[in-house]
């Protein structure tokens, strides 16, 4: 049998579809190796970030296993290689352990080893109360773009790492919670907006995190590249620009 020789035409479009390929397979191990995008859907965690935001998770911090692939691969986890744990006070995606084809975003409060309970709203950590003083008020945003006003204070972690927190109520279900310890390989998460948040204080059968496996970890967020407000889409088309916060373009997050 004679070889079929390649034409030059052939040979163009051939190697065309080689850059391609090669160019598709760079972005995906891009965001396996170094980071990826991801949008924020709700207000679990304002001030921090708002609906519309578009954080860039850093993945190298906490190493790599199956949970730092691109978020629409979902595998089994696996162990992490150049695996570290977070500090207190990260803000961190993963993968939620209810169903890992979802990706969440919520700020570490305890790690591994470390005694959480919550009196009065007020987070304590090893038997020590964090210091939170008042900072004014801010607004939240709920469902269909309207806003209700939020108290605002700043939370002191060890370590002397401050974040702001929203409080909507004075008195929420989950402002009480028994001492608990945070097993080995594992993390307690929480959200900023402590009233909008279902996070370490809620099981996952509940819809919640509980007990975040460090496993399930995808990468570190560090800032934020974009942000639209999402209000804007009952708005006419002409006006949606308007919506563009330009302030948080290329925003640090802490």
């Amino acid at each position: 049998m004679t070889a079929t020789a390649i034409t030059p035409r052939k040979h163009h479009l051939l190697k065309s579809i080689g850059e391609i390929v090669g160019i598709i397979l760079l972005v995906a191990a891009a965001k396996t190796a170094i980071a990826e995008p991801f949008y924020v859907p709700s207000g679990s965690m304002e001030p921090t970030l708002l609906i519309g935001d578009e954080l860039l998770a850093t993945k190298y911090p906490y190493g790599y296993n199956t949970s730092s692939l691109p978020a629409f691969v979902v595998l089994p986890t696996t162990e992490r290689f150049l695996g570290a744990l977070p500090k207190r006070g990260d803000v961190v995606v993963f993968r939620w352990p209810g169903d890992r084809s979802q990706t969440w975003v919520k700020r570490v409060i305890g790690l591994p080893g470390d005694r959480i309970a919550l009196h009065d709203g007020r987070v304590s950590i090893n038997g020590e109360p964090l210091d939170v003083r008042p900072d004014g008020t801010g607004r939240s945003e709920i469902e269909g773009g309207s806003r209700i006003p939020a108290a605002r204070f700043i939370e002191t972690l060890p370590g002397n790492r401050e974040h702001e927190i929203f409080k909507l109520t004075a008195n929420n279900p989950l402002d009480n919670i028994p001492e608990t310890v945070v097993p080995p390989d594992h993390l307690f998460v929480m959200g900023d907006n402590r009233d909008n948040s279902a996070d370490s204080r809620v099981p996952v059968r509940e819809g919640g995190v509980g007990m975040l496996p460090v496993a399930d970890l995808v990468g570190r967020v560090d800032g934020i590249v974009g942000s639209w407000d999402l209000g804007m889409e009952s708005q006419p088309l002409w006006t949606w620009p308007s919506g563009f916060r330009l302030s948080r373009f290329f925003s640090a997050v802490h």
